[in-house]
């Protein structure tokens, strides 16, 4: 495992553990970059050490301590280095793997606190746990990056200023907090499994951590629904994860995928986790798109698919949880169920909204729409607007494939 495969997948679990044993996020930050930085350089010439992780989060400890003895008298800070030394002992006495799944936790709900407002609650724990990019995150939530950049910001210094605890809270303080939790897992998961930027379509350890973190919300807090319904919508994507890419990191769309790659027993938990939640609750929004992908998961064949299912469910989710972002879902629904003209109108009404503007997928889709129509002229159109505004290099190269057989089409 090289040096850049460590930070992308354990970056996250290291900064929650050294959050937790400095107390603050942007000293955590920066003594974890000094321990990557070392690492960078150390490690060619000396080998990886066989526990990486524990070698980075022992590196940037002594950073954190040499931070303070330059920045303040030593003995102004005795207490504070005794307490790292102490906090020390303890990750050394510790299981390393339960001691960091708490430190998961922990971070989740120190960010998801209600003192903060939701999306920068969900923006702070995505940067931190996630390890995405405020680049990633503005794209998530479809705002300017100035704008993310302010909110995370603010959140750090929100969570510092209120003294707000770095712990999971107790049970009668759960609920108010799970709203954002979820959002923030769902969407680590939605990161990983449609990349914002980079080569790869699919960033599996992100989908492999919103996975973790769903079934420990589950085992925290089992009567609630939406969290079963959480972890069977990821579940069932998931189990897609082999047959969306193809030999060369393209993009295999989901009518073409074999679907004998499909990961079944995922599709079986999947299955009994939505049932269970559906049977149990309301349907909430986790539980409608978990449907939805239940659907999909059903069909043994692409032209076996219940479209038509599929739009009712968009329809009653647009109810419960209104987004541009579902309503553009739903029209490709209604496209597959009653043609691609159909689907145009649809998209017509949403191109004034002011959420889908950077959004490339709209193109796309009604490039889709035109190709399917025959209508190239106007799909090489839609189809460079998309390319402008994608930023995953596996999404340009599908985009690109569609625009030359678009432009041929044309001439």
């Amino acid at each position: 495992m090289n040096l850049e495969q460590i930070y992308r997948e354990e970056s996250g679990r290291i900064l929650a553990t050294l959050i937790r044993l400095l107390g603050g996020f942007d000293l955590a930050e920066e003594v974890m970059q000094e321990a990557f930085a070392v690492a960078l350089e150390q490690w060619p010439k000396q080998g990886t050490p066989e526990n990486p992780r524990a070698w980075l989060v022992s590196t940037a400890r002594h950073k954190a301590v040499d931070w303070l003895r330059r920045r303040s008298r030593f003995e102004a800070k005795r207490e504070e280095l005794q307490r790292l030394a102490t906090m020390e002992e303890q990750l050394a006495a510790a299981p390393e793997d339960t001691m960091l799944s708490d430190d998961r936790l922990r971070l989740i709900f120190t960010c998801c606190h209600p003192a903060l407002v939701l999306e920068a609650q969900v923006a702070l724990t995505l940067r931190t746990l996630g390890g995405l990019a405020t680049e990633e995150i503005a794209r998530a939530f479809l705002v300017p990056v100035p704008t993310m950049a302010q909110r995370l910001v603010r959140a750090k210094q929100k969570i510092r200023d209120a003294h707000i605890p770095y712990r999971v809270p107790p049970q009668e303080e759960l609920a108010e907090r799970l709203e954002a939790v979820m959002l923030v897992v769902y969407l680590v998961f939605n990161e990983g499994y449609n990349a914002s930027s980079g080569d790869l379509a699919v960033r599996r350890e992100l989908c492999a951590e919103a996975i973790r973190l769903g079934r420990m919300l589950c085992e925290l807090m089992p009567k609630e629904t939406e969290a079963r319904a959480l972890l069977a919508l990821m579940l069932l994507h998931d189990s897609r994860r082999d047959a969306r890419m193809g030999v060369n990191g393209d993009i295999v769309l989901l009518e073409e995928q074999d679907r004998g790659r499909w990961h079944r027993e995922q599709i079986r938990e999947g299955l009994a986790l939505v049932e269970s939640a559906l049977r149990d609750g309301h349907a909430g929004p986790y539980a409608l798109q978990a449907a939805i992908a239940a659907v999909h998961a059903q069909a043994a064949r692409a032209q076996d698919t219940d479209w038509r299912q599929i739009a009712l469910l968009y329809d009653t989710l647009l109810r419960v949880q209104p987004s541009p972002v579902v309503e553009l879902n739903r029209a490709v629904a209604v496209a597959m169920a009653e043609g691609p003209a159909e689907g145009l109108r649809l998209l017509d009404a949403l191109e004034n909204k002011t959420e889908l503007r950077g959004y490339y997928l709209l193109p796309a889709v009604r490039g889709d729409f035109l190709r399917r129509l025959g209508q190239w002229s106007e799909a090489t159109t839609a189809y460079r607007r998309a390319l402008g505004l994608a930023g995953n290099e596996a999404e340009r190269r599908f985009l690109s494939r569609r625009l030359v057989e678009a432009e041929a089409k044309a001439e």
